[in-house]
């Protein structure tokens, strides 16, 4: 008998003990994403990045179903000396996931941006969506940005996890969602 069935058996852990443990240890493995700030040299491994979305995740990411040429204009349209594109590889060094903030212009308000973010099918789950959406929010504090927004479809159910973990204020209207954060540190 190895130990832990032996603690088991004498009641050092319980079943729930060990859910517990399980869950935890999988928690801190999703906690683990290493994002990388994009340049303008990246642009074809974006490129494939977006075309590998299928249609529902295009639809989701983009607000529309959109083809591939489509994909091609946007990405050849970022402007990496206006934005900053942030990304997540997994073990084969493949963009597995993928955050756009874009700087809009500035209104009476302040300094505003939006954020987009898709990750791949393959890769979901493990909050590399979050990761993403935090370290935009670091790069808006850092860069004075008052309000970040991200504008989704309102079935986005991912998307709007991540707004409501990070305490968005969410308007919908016409089956969109508009969520929005402060950027500024809160005060104590």
């Amino acid at each position: 008998m190895n130990p832990l069935e032996l603690s088991k058996a004498v009641g050092a852990f319980t079943d729930e003990d060990l859910r517990k443990a399980a869950e935890a240890a999988q928690a801190a493995q999703r906690t683990t994403v290493l994002v990388r700030e994009l340049a303008a040299h990246h642009r074809s491994r974006l490129l494939k990045h977006f075309l590998a979305l299928g249609e529902e995740d295009r639809l989701l990411r983009f607000g529309q179903s959109v083809g591939d040429h489509v994909i091609e204009a946007y990405v050849d349209s970022i402007d990496f000396d206006h934005d900053s594109v942030f990304g997540v590889y997994d073990e084969k060094l493949e963009l597995v996931g993928v955050g756009h903030f874009a700087n809009l212009r500035d209104n009476a308000q302040g300094r505003v941006a939006e954020f987009g973010v898709s990750v791949s099918k393959s890769a979901r789950g493990s909050g590399i969506g979050s990761a993403l959406f935090e370290r935009a929010a670091i790069h808006g504090r850092n860069t004075s940005v008052r309000t970040l927004y991200m504008h989704c479809l309102s079935r986005n159910a991912a998307m709007m996890h991540i707004a409501k973990k990070a305490g968005m204020k969410v308007q919908y209207a016409y089956g969109e969602a508009t969520p929005t954060w402060n950027c500024r540190p809160r005060t104590p």
